[in-house]
């Protein structure tokens, strides 16, 4: 039987592949964090369709979406909203902005400047905005899917640990397959629009599926071992020579909750040790943060938590 999991996960497949092709990892991973309530970092290149598989999404999820594009010289109020006097009643009148939706794409996130981004850290852990006149509550579904191209590009400003933190998972967009790119070139070559929808738009999530999904995944039993385990892997990132920072508990829970929607994915009713290391991938990487001697030899994340999962047992 189909889950409500796999319903929901194989929906945003179909529906977002008909625009973006080659990119079901990626997909997947937007999966997990909207099921779990997580924010999601979409990482790569610019010209790879990071910003095309957002907007495909929207479609996907209807009027719950907003948009905003990073820049350098975007300010806190553009995003939070301003209080604006009313000649009218006489009184100042709060106007929210596009933080205001249940989910947010931050487009570029890192070409805008610490300042603005600071404005998210509260809005992204508490669901809320405290502003001079008072303190305004989120949609209790609110979430941030953003992108952001390499650190080391031309006018970006790199995220703080806190706020990498804050994102419950980081999906990378690699250059594509010959095959996909070859698919694109297909389908979209000769248009003149760069954002055609030959296809027609997706069709929106059918009505209480993304709840049920989320019912199942709370469902989902995880043994105290397994609980154990993922604390393990925890402790030996701390304690890893190569890493300056290691996991938080925010982390933690990050890697738990990422595990129970992977093995509702396969139909299970129990996580096993498979489902966290699937989950790892996608929870832990953007969490770390390498020693300097460590980045001069030329590891990675990805090197790094490839050995975290080697050195740590896994229980029988």
């Amino acid at each position: 039987m189909t889950t409500a999991i796999e319903q929901f996960a194989t929906h945003l497949q179909t529906e977002i592949g008909r625009t973006v092709i080659g990119r079901a990892a990626t997909i997947e991973a937007v999966a997990v964090g909207l099921i779990a309530r997580g924010h999601v970092l979409i990482d790569g290149p610019p010209g790879l369709g990071k910003t095309l598989l957002a907007k495909a999404l929207a479609g996907v999820l209807g009027g719950m979406f907003k948009r905003v594009q990073g820049t350098a010289d975007l300010m806190p109020a553009d995003i939070i909203g301003v209080h604006a006097y009313s000649l009218q009643s006489g009184e100042f009148a709060w106007l929210p902005g596009p933080l205001f939706a249940e989910v947010l794409l931050f487009d570029e996130i890192n070409r805008a400047g610490p300042k603005t981004q600071s404005a998210l850290l509260e809005a992204m852990e508490e669901r809320q905005v405290s502003t001079e006149r008072g303190v305004f509550a989120l949609p209790e579904d609110f979430l941030v899917i953003a992108t952001q191209n390499p650190h080391e590009f031309e006018g970006t400003f790199p995220l703080p640990e806190s706020q990498l933190d804050r994102f419950m998972l980081r999906a990378q967009v690699t250059y594509p397959s010959r095959d996909s790119e070859l698919e694109v070139l297909r389908q979209h070559g000769a248009r003149m629009n760069a954002h055609g929808r030959d296809a027609g738009e997706p069709v929106q999530l059918p009505d209480g599926l993304w709840a049920a999904a989320r019912a199942q995944a709370e469902a989902v039993h995880v043994s105290d071992a397994l609980t154990q385990y993922v604390l393990d892997l925890v402790e030996a990132s701390r304690t890893h020579p190569q890493l300056a920072l290691g996991l938080s508990t925010r982390g933690a829970l990050m890697l738990l909750r990422a595990a129970r929607i992977a093995a509702g994915r396969r139909g299970g009713e129990f996580v096993v040790p498979d489902d966290i290391k699937a989950a790892a991938r996608w929870v832990i990487p953007h969490r770390l943060a390498l020693t300097p001697e460590a980045a001069l030899e030329g590891a990675d994340e990805a090197s790094v938590l490839q050995s975290l999962l080697d050195q740590t047992a896994v229980p029988r």
